[in-house]
């Protein structure tokens, strides 16, 4: 499952230069595949939409930090625990209870954004 940011949330930023994925946007911010990764060409998101990986997405929120799901593998491959979380002075980095992935669906993430 990807990790969201709660709306306890208090701006400070200490999450987003843990992301092994850039998936951490401060509120308001464009988004896109591309950030931090060497992917080209399109990118199928979780919503089925087929985008070229620069293209800007709309903000997930404007009021505080986010974690793009089609980027998120809750740092597996890379850490023992979402960086986030661990991170987290005020703990609202927490697993998202409406996307529950398997260990191999994030692994495979993680090897679509890292070519």
């Amino acid at each position: 499952m990807a990790i969201i940011i709660t709306d306890e949330c208090i701006n400070c930023g200490a999450c987003e230069p843990e992301c092994p994925n850039n998936a951490i946007y401060e509120g308001g911010v464009e988004w896109a595949i591309k950030d931090g990764s060497k992917v080209t060409g399109n990118f199928v998101l979780e919503d089925g939409r087929e985008v070229g990986v620069e293209a800007k997405q709309k903000p997930i929120s404007d009021d505080f930090y986010f974690i793009v799901p089609d980027k998120c593998t809750e740092c597996v491959g890379f850490h023992e625990e979402p960086q986030c979380a661990a991170v987290c002075p005020v703990d609202c980095c927490v697993p998202d209870p409406d996307r529950r992935e398997t260990e191999e669906i994030l692994l495979a993430r993680k090897e679509r954004l890292h070519l």
